[in-house]
This record gives structure tokens, C-alpha cells and sequence, in this order.
């Protein structure tokens, strides 16, 4: 599986880092996380540009020697996203010119040895090259590129530079060729567990792989200090993937774990099974809510795992369970499961589970049988005319797998409504037990509506 790398956009205030992160997201509503509180100022967004997929970070444009308590709070936003990232694009105006703050940020990034930088210069429309590239050679960040986010000149030369640059290819690439060559890895069921700080990721991985000797962050497996650890569980061959930030619990017992949404999102990407992990004492932020809702946009199996269940009275069990399935309607195919991750309990419930979702994000179903169990549907529950027409449901068969999609053709499809959709969802999940993946539906009509 590719690495999907994350691009961090860095500059001054109104340099056009926000109309970039828009250009390589496609859209600007297509965003993955709007941290409020954690990431001040930061965007989490899907970027793809081309052939090339990664993950870009808007910041907050920033004045690093500014006493301003906002400036000073998206400064430290901005340096930490830059220390998660892959990459750092430094965002300049071609306009405005060089100024004073420019050479500001260029001195933070040189003080945090950061060597991973391109040099860009936006809104550079109807100026000479060699003019602009002289005045911000004087940053010391190398030859700049040139574009325009707004009309989208130079963008692609950039991604594709930076992508086939050695700067990546070495440090990035070597370990994406070690695992596609790996074969024995997609044998196995790629299992990362995500959460918020403290909720006991790390307890848990000990309690599933029986011992507390694997979780070395000191020892790590490739450049991108990601770990990835083998087990077996009932017959069955796991890894988990991207523990890297997991220590002994000797080494957490005095610090706060850090939580990183880049690494976060890029555990969730290569993963075929998720484990949420949730508090009970503290039930479901916003934050919990958006990182659930990425891995279904995602279309990863999942499965629920609400830690510390030994700490809640039995009187209060019943309206915690409600509530926690209430928050997370928009996950009901997925299984819930309220662990111990300290004493042990439910572990190899939630594991068996892990292995359900995994068959069911992988299944095959055959033509045959998805189309009868389509026409048993719309015998039970014809879809509502819509207007003059009325949608005819005529076969389906499955159009892919991780996570299932089923394609449905016929006429007036496009009249469907919503809750049927989630009809029919529901219809196919029950019959052909798919517990713990999403499910997608597909819809292909015929052009003529009179067939």
C-alpha cells in the first residue's frame, strides 16, 4: 500500500494558502477535520493531484516573532503541524514581494532543522521569472516554483516535483517498495487502533498481544518512525500497523500522549479494520464524532471499543450504553463492544468481531443471489414514484469489495430517495450479514425511462 504523505502549507497571512489547499482538495467543503480547540487554525483535507494522493494541512497564517496571543497560538499550531508533516510548502507572495515576515518564517523553519521545504511563489501572474525567482532566492530554500492557486498555473510541475524529488524518493519511497514487495503483509489483516489520548490505546494493545514487550517506539521501523507489529488470534494472522507514539507504560506514567490527526488519518488509510477506542468516563466529543466519521468516509471496516467499562457503576451501564449508540447512529452496522482494556474483559469478543468485519468488507457475492435479494427488497417495499415516473429496480451485482459495493441497474434511478437508499442498505446488510463494514450503493439507468 502507498504511503500517502502529508503536505503542510505554510506563510504569511493571505498568501493564498487557503485557495491552494482548495485547489488540491478539489472542493471547498472537502475537508477531513476542522479541529477546533486541538488544531487552531489548522484543516485537515484529501488532497489529490493527478496520479498523486496526500494528505495537505492548512495552517493559520502566521507571524512567528509576533507577541499577539493569537499569532502566538497559531505559531504553535503551525509548528506542530510542521513537525508531522512529510513535507512543507513555504507560501510567498508574488505580488507583495519579499518582506520582513517571509524572512521571519524562513528563520523559524531553519530552527527547526526542517530540511523538507519548497519554496513556493503564489499569485505570480504577469511577472518576470528571473525577477521573482532572484528577490526570494535570498530565503535560502533552493530554486522557487512558480504558480497560481487561483488559476491553477504550476501546480501540477510542483506536486510532480515534489513527488519525483530525491528528497522524498529517499526518504519516503524506499519504505512503500519494502512493503508492496512484502506480500506476506496482505495476507494478513491490517488492524490499527485510533483514539484520543488516554483512553488506553496503549493498555489495549498489551492486553491483545498478551505482554507489554512490543510497544518500542524507541526502536523504530522505518523512517516515518511507524511500527508495525505481527500476531495471531484464533487461527488467523494480524498486523498492527503505525503504533509508533505507543511506549512502555513506564514511559507514559509521567507525560501526556500525544495526539496527531496526521498520523491518525494515515493509520486509518492503511488499515482493512479499525478500532475506535472511546472513555467511558468521558463519552463522545467532537473530536471522537469527526474521526469516526472519517473512517466511514474512508470505507474501512470497523469496530467499537468503549475502554475503562470496569470504572462505570452498574447503576449508570444502561444510559451510557444509549448514549453512546445514540451519538453514533451513522455507525450502527458496526459492533460495539464495552472492554476492559486493563482487566481483560471482552478482548477476544472485540477480536472475533475484528475478524467478522474483515470477512465482510472482503466478501464475495454472486450476481445470482444479488439480484434475488434485490427483487425481494422491492417486493417487500417498492420505491415511491417520483413526478410521472417510477424507478425500476431490474439487477444488481457487486461492483467491489473493502468496502462492498453493490450496483444496481434498471430505469429512473435517479428518482430514488434517500431513505430508500438506507432501505436497501439495510435489506442487504441483514441478508447477507455484513456486520461491521459500510456499505456503498450504486445506481446505473437505462437512458431511455420508458423501458
Amino acid at each position: 500500500m502507498s504511503y500517502k504523505p502529508a503536505i503542510v502549507l505554510v506563510g504569511r497571512p493571505n498568501v493564498g494558502k487557503s485557495t491552494l489547499f482548495n485547489r488540491f482538495t478539489k472542493s471547498k467543503d472537502a475537508l477531513v477535520a476542522n479541529f477546533s480547540g486541538l488544531t487552531r487554525d489548522r484543516i485537515y483535507g484529501d488532497g489529490m493531484f493527478g496520479e498523486y494522493n496526500f494528505i495537505v494541512i492548512d495552517t493559520g497564517g502566521f507571524e512567528p516573532l509576533s507577541k499577539d496571543k493569537m499569532y502566538m497560538k497559531i505559531a504553535n499550531q503551525t509548528n506542530q503541524a510542521i513537525l508531522d508533516a512529510d513535507i512543507v510548502i513555504f507560501l510567498v507572495d508574488g505580488k507583495d514581494g519579499l518582506c520582513n515576515t517571509d524572512y521571519d518564517i524562513a528563520n523559524f523553519l531553519r530552527k527547526l532543522s526542517v530540511t523538507n521545504v519548497f519554496l513556493v511563489i503564489n499569485k505570480s501572474e504577469g511577472r518576470s521569472i528571473d525577477t521573482i525567482a532572484s528577490e526570494f532566492h535570498e530565503l535560502g530554500f533552493g530554486a522557487p516554483f512558480l504558480i497560481s492557486a487561483s488559476h491553477g498555473d504550476g501546480i501540477g510541475f510542483l506536486i510532480e516535483s515534489i513527488f519525483k524529488s530525491k528528497l522524498y524518493i529517499d526518504k519516503y519511497s524506499k519504505n512503500d517498495n519494502v512493503d508492496s514487495q512484502n506480500d506476506d503483509l496482505y495476507k494478513k489483516i491490517r488492524l490499527s487502533i485510533v483514539g484520543q489520548p488516554n483512553v488506553g490505546k496503549s493498555t489495549l494493545i498489551n492486553s491483545i498481544l498478551g505482554e507489554e514487550r512490543l510497544i518500542t517506539f524507541d526502536s523504530p521501523g522505518t523512517t516515518r518512525d511507524s511500527i508495525n507489529i505481527d500476531f495471531n488470534f484464533s487461527g488467523r494472522s494480524y498486523v498492527l500497523i503505525d503504533t509508533a507514539g505507543l511506549r512502555r507504560r513506564s514511559r507514559v506514567s509521567d507525560c501526556i500522549e500525544k495526539f496527531s490527526v496526521i498520523k491518525t488519518i494515515q493509520s486509518i488509510e492503511k488499515s482493512n479494520v479499525v478500532i475506535l477506542t472511546l472513555d467511558a468516563n468521558t463519552g463522545i466529543s467532537d473530536q471522537d464524532a469527526r474521526i469516526a466519521s472519517f473512517i466511514l468516509e474512508s470505507g474501512k471496516a470497523i469496530v467499537i471499543a468503549i475502554n475503562k467499562w470496569d470504572s462505570i457503576s452498574l447503576d449508570s451501564r444502561s444510559a451510557i450504553e444509549r448514549e453512546f449508540k445514540r451519538k453514533l447512529h451513522f455507525l450502527s452496522f458496526a459492533n460495539m463492544y464495552f472492554i476492559s482494556a486493563l482487566r481483560k474483559t471482552n478482548i477476544k469478543r472485540l477480536l472475533f468481531s475484528v475478524n467478522d468485519a474483515y470477512d465482510a468488507a472482503f466478501v464475495k457475492l454472486p450476481t445470482p443471489k444479488v439480484t434475488r435479494v434485490l427483487l425481494d427488497a422491492t417486493k417487500q417495499q417498492p420505491p415511491p414514484k417520483k413526478g410521472i415516473f417510477v424507478p425500476k429496480l431490474r439487477y444488481a451485482h457487486q461492483g467491489g469489495q473493502n468496502p462492498p459495493v453493490i450496483v444496481i441497474h434498471g430505469n429512473c434511478l435517479t428518482s430514488i430517495q434517500d431513505s430508500y437508499v438506507r432501505y436497501l442498505e439495510s435489506f442487504f446488510r441483514r441478508e447477507f450479514k455484513l456486520s461491521g463494514t459500510p456499505l456503498r450503493i450504486e445506481f446505473k439507468s437505462s437512458k431511455n425511462p420508458y423501458i
